[in-house]
């Protein structure tokens, strides 16, 4: 059996799932692709392909967020043996197989676990919420149970994650924000030593988490953002609900309160109507932010859109723009990871001979190190990008 996930966070922990509940299904292949961009659709149809010519005899079956904006092509390509919906990709009787009696999740020293899906925002390039439907929050207690499960496994790191996290809490009863949900963790399993935050909403962090980021010890340092641009016309044009300033500003507080923290974000070059202009203000952005973990997108339009009917920046521009802001990224990440030699970095070992710090400063270990130890390691080198 074996489950290929593509794109977030999000995806990877929910190929975990289905991985432990096909258990059994030994001659099934399942593609949980992702549609974020019309590059990750083509990687999608990519991964299908090699998939049947790696298993020509299997049972292949596609789910994800492709799976349903794209549901007509995927359908119709000849490797394809049947779609599991988004929706329903977690419910064992979807998928028509046989079911592992008591599925087991892969013991790892990192876990991801989803506690929201889906997104009521209306950005004007994204087309997620098609793929992942209205927001929704896993509550208090069901959460607490997918990390007590993972702890019993030996994870040591857990990874909360969603479409839109820190979205989570305002469809429960009460409307809990999601440092509620950060601190309940904290006080039911003081045993756990490292709690991580995937992708966060500028503008949607509350005054409890910000203070658990600034000041907990087992928050780790380190944010990825969903930033998305620099420049406040291209995000009001993109419908987003933060301006620079704002990002600056939690950048400011944050660092403040705790030096060591290290910024991600997601960045899109190239969007609709995109001057000259814009494009410095996104450049000059991770500079400004010190964003040392960046994700860089080339806009792509996707069908359906508003965003996909703006004028458009011409392809070889977007790819020109998207090579700057990754270099521009290089840079920063560079000049970052050489402050970190030399400074004490509590690294969670990993299965192939390397760790992450808190700040997620990828690093080279010894050889004697074990998977899912937490050993100091005391940097004095750069090598291919990681602390050594």
């Amino acid at each position: 059996m074996e489950v290929i996930s593509l794109g977030c966070r999000l995806n990877l922990s929910e190929g975990e799932r289905i991985r432990a509940v096909l258990a059994e299904a030994r001659d099934t292949v399942v593609v949980n692709s992702c549609a974020v961009t019309a590059e990750a659709v083509r990687h999608t149809r990519q991964a299908i392909r090699r998939a049947r010519r790696a298993r020509p005899d299997a049972r292949l079956l596609v789910t994800g967020c492709a799976a349903e904006v794209e549901r007509a092509m995927l359908a119709a390509m000849p490797e394809v043996d049947g779609i599991v919906s988004n929706a329903a990709k977690l419910d064992p009787r979807a998928w028509n197989a046989p079911v592992a009696p008591r599925p087991a999740e892969r013991a790892h020293t990192r876990a991801f676990v989803a506690v929201q899906n889906g997104c009521d925002h209306a950005c004007t390039f994204c087309i997620i919420p098609q793929g992942r439907g209205p927001a929704r929050s896993l509550p208090i207690s069901g959460a607490l149970r997918e990390v007590e499960t993972v702890i019993a496994a030996g994870v040591r790191e857990v990874v909360l994650t969603g479409v839109d996290l820190t979205s989570w809490g305002h469809d429960l009863p009460g409307r809990p924000r999601l440092g509620d949900l950060v601190s309940a963790i904290l006080c039911a399993f003081p045993e756990l030593p490292r709690l991580r935050l995937s992708s966060v909403d500028v503008v949607e962090i509350d005054p409890l988490l910000e203070d658990l980021i600034g000041g907990e010890a087992r928050v780790m340092p380190h944010l990825h953002l969903s930033l998305q641009h620099g420049s406040d016309l291209i995000l009001k044009r993109m419908k987003r609900r933060h301006l620079r300033a704002d990002a600056m500003a939690l950048a400011t507080r944050l660092k403040a309160r705790r030096p060591d923290i290290a910024l991600g974000a997601d960045l899109i070059a190239g969007f609709p109507t995109e001057t000259a202009a814009h494009h410095a203000e996104n450049l000059s952005i991770v500079r400004d932010l010190g964003i040392v973990h960046g994700h860089v997108f080339p806009y792509s339009p996707r069908p359906g859109t508003p965003a996909a009917r703006m004028p458009q920046v011409d392809p070889l521009t977007i790819r020109r723009r998207a090579s700057e802001l990754r270099a521009a990224v290089r840079d920063t990440r560079a000049n970052w990871l050489r402050t970190q030699l030399g400074q004490p970095a509590a690294v969670l070992c990993e299965a192939d001979g390397t760790g992450h710090a808190p700040n997620f400063a990828r690093v080279r270990l010894p050889a004697n190190t074990r998977r899912g130890d937490i050993v100091t390691m005391i940097p004095d080198r750069i090598e291919e990008g990681l602390l050594a």
